[in-house]
Order: C-alpha cells, then sequence, then structure tokens
C-alpha cells in the first residue's frame, strides 16, 4: 500500500476538517479525490504531502509515516498546489535549474534533467521565457516540470485544471496520462468531474470531512443509478405522448422537455417496450427512445448530500 491513512483527522478548534479518514491508494494507481469545497480534500493533500499534521490519526506514504519519518517521505513525493507559486521574475530554465540544485542535482546531469522535463512537459520552445509571462496552462506544466525533477513515485495534485481553459484541460489531461503510463502513483483533486471519469483507475467521494465512497468510476456509476430515465422522441403531439406514458405502471413522472417525452422510472431493467407498446396503441410513432446515461458528476451528486463545513 503507497498510500494509507487510519483514522486520520484534523481540527481547527471546533471545526473538524477530516473526520476518521480511511484511505488505501496502492502503487501505480491514479486516484481520483472529489468533494465539494470544504469538504477536506486540500487538508488530506497537505498531510500526505507533510505540509500539516494529523491532530490524530496515521498517514503513511510509501511505507513511512507522516510526522515521525517526514524526511524521509520528502524525497519520493511531488506535490503540486492549485495556484502557481513565486519566482516569477525568472526565466523557465533557470526556475527549473534552481530547484534542481535544491535536490543536489548539479553539472551535466541537471542540464539533462531539466531538458528531459521541459520536453516531456512540451515547455522546450518557453526555456528562456519569463515565469511571469507564461499563460496559466503553461504554469500549472511548469508546477508539474518542477515536481518532476527528483524523479518522485508519488504525485500529488490539488485541482491542477482550476482555472484553465479546455485546450489548457486537455494538455494537462494527456500529459497525467504519460505520467500515470510511465509508473507514477497519482493522487488527483478536481471539480472536474467528466476529466476524472477519463482519467482515474479509482475514485474517492470525501463530504464533510468523511469518505462516501471509495472504488471505480464503474461501481460509483451502479451505485448512483436508481431507476431509471428514458427519453422518447415522437413527431406526434408531444402532450398525447406523454399521457399515453404517464399512465403506465411503473412509471413515475413524464414531461415534455426540449422537444420529447422525458419519463422516470421506478426500475432499471433496461426493457422499455411497454413504453412503445402504449404509444403504438394510441397511434403514436417512434422516432428514438433511449435511456439516460448516468455519468460522474450525476454520481457524485447523488452519493452526496452537498453537505459541506
Amino acid at each position: 500500500m503507497i498510500i494509507q491513512t487510519i483514522n486520520l483527522t484534523k481540527r481547527y478548534g471546533k471545526l473538524v476538517a477530516l473526520d476518521n479518514l480511511h484511505l488505501n491508494i496502492e502503487e501505480g494507481e491514479c486516484f481520483g479525490y472529489i468533494g465539494p469545497n470544504g469538504a477536506g480534500k486540500t487538508t488530506t493533500i497537505r498531510i500526505l504531502a507533510t505540509l500539516l499534521q494529523p491532530t490524530w490519526g496515521e498517514a503513511r506514504v510509501c511505507g513511512h509515516v507522516v510526522g515521525y519519518e517526514s524526511r524521509k517521505i520528502r524525497p519520493l513525493i511531488g506535490y503540486v498546489p492549485d495556484f502557481f507559486g513565486a519566482y516569477e521574475d525568472m526565466v523557465v530554465q533557470e526556475y527549473l535549474e534552481f530547484f534542481a540544485a535544491a535536490y543536489n542535482i548539479t553539472g551535466r546531469k541537471r542540464d539533462q534533467i531539466v531538458g528531459d522535463v521541459l520536453e516531456l512537459t512540451d515547455l522546450s520552445y518557453k526555456r528562456d521565457a519569463l515565469v511571469d509571462s507564461l499563460s496559466r496552462g503553461m504554469k500549472q506544466r511548469l508546477s508539474i516540470a518542477r515536481v518532476l525533477l527528483h524523479d518522485p513515485k508519488v504525485l500529488f495534485l490539488d485541482e491542477p485544471a482550476s482555472g484553465l481553459d479546455p485546450r489548457a484541460r486537455i494538455e494537462i489531461r494527456a500529459l497525467l496520462k504519460e505520467l500515470h503510463r510511465m509508473g507514477k502513483t497519482i493522487l488527483i483533486s478536481s471539480h472536474i468531474l467528466p476529466e476524472l471519469a477519463d482519467l482515474c483507475t479509482s475514485i474517492g467521494i470525501i463530504e464533510r470531512g468523511e469518505m462516501r465512497f471509495k472504488g471505480s468510476v464503474t461501481e460509483a456509476l451502479r451505485r448512483a443509478r436508481v431507476g431509471s430515465v428514458v427519453h422518447v422522441k415522437t413527431p406526434d403531439d408531444l402532450e398525447r405522448a406523454r399521457q399515453a406514458i404517464i399512465n403506465l405502471p411503473g412509471v413515475q413522472t413524464a414531461e415534455v422537455r426540449d422537444s420529447m417525452v422525458v419519463a422516470s422510472l421506478e426500475s432499471d431493467t433496461g426493457d422499455f417496450s411497454f413504453i412503445a407498446q402504449a404509444m403504438l396503441a394510441q397511434s403514436l410513432r417512434i422516432h428514438e427512445i433511449k435511456q439516460e446515461e448516468i455519468n460522474l458528476e450525476t454520481a457524485f451528486m447523488r452519493l452526496t448530500q452537498g453537505i459541506v463545513q
């Protein structure tokens, strides 16, 4: 187990940021950490990155205990906060050389490593640009380049796509996929849920400092599915179609929305032939009938109660 927390708790006076959190992440996982603002995501990441001490409980990274063995943990991890840090008056290469020197990487080895991370993060053409002149997306890529200099086993990324435009988000996601392919263990918190579904091998949903769900994206979607929502498209009178559907056994609601009838069913059998039969009995034609997909955003809303600190 490369990351493990046992009864991890963090209090700020009467405020409970983390409440007996249990978290296990295997080596090589890309773990998506999801929760509303104030749920405890950043607090968890800062404790694992040895920047905060827990009130009680235990956190381990690569087998080392946070607090007692933090000096052994730090060379093994890379932490990317949600906003870029200081040193914006440096040029990109100078910025990376400065941090490489902090890890005692010197001489030709430093030149080679800096060149490698610039290429990996697609910033080679910006090596002589001022950090302050970079876009938000480029600064995030530079921040990731900085934490890769010492080749860490584990990466902690706190909202790395926050405030980025769509193209920059795609570039960050592609970079993270490549890092995961290279064998890095990644813990990433994000509010951009569709991107986590595409990127992560497993997810955890946290609310009010408590873990509500941990497992695969597929399992989260399965648990979030309650009943079924069906979209029916007809070229005929929509109100007549709605009336034909609403009176059927097992149909909870039916309403006209976006030029179709949207019906909520009590069960999730996947068999909608009874709807088609009822419409045909009323001489109503069917152009399309399909089940509404449950995505990660829907799962998040159903597996949490929207409660924040």
